[in-house]
């Protein structure tokens, strides 16, 4: 705070004192027994906390709470019975192409260098007339 702002605060708290001084004793004990019932109702909220503070909030409830309804038993072997049947599927579905042809390549007589010559191909087809 600059200085300015030091004065007012300084002239506000003058201000207020000397109301509170003008107050008879009645009012300022009513005031006072206010202000201690108010203070003894008061709880402090708590403040959101941002970042992964919520991860262990829930891992905790998870953790805490042992609750294997028949509905979350029944989603988790959905899941399940679902990545294996995906599984399964890739495993049985068509073969690798790339590797039916390496292992052509690889087990034919002809070199590979005769498959990447741009001449080969041609020769092929004029061979075969």
């Amino acid at each position: 705070m600059n200085q300015p702002e030091h004065e007012l605060a300084r002239k506000i708290v003058q201000h207020l004192e000397y109301g509170v001084d003008q107050l008879d004793s009645g009012t300022r004990e009513r005031l006072l027994a206010a202000r201690k019932a108010a203070l003894s109702h008061y709880r402090e909220q708590p403040e959101p906390v941002l970042g992964l503070a919520w991860a262990g909030l829930a891992v905790a409830r998870v953790t805490e709470h042992r609750f294997y309804s028949t509905r979350h038993l029944i989603a988790v072997a959905t899941l399940i019975l679902a990545l294996v049947g995906f599984a399964y599927w890739q495993s049985m579905g068509p073969v690798n192409e790339l590797a039916d042809i390496d292992v052509s390549l690889l087990t034919d007589e002809l070199p590979i260098n005769a498959y990447l010559d741009k001449g080969f191909d041609s020769w092929l087809k004029r061979a075969s007339r």
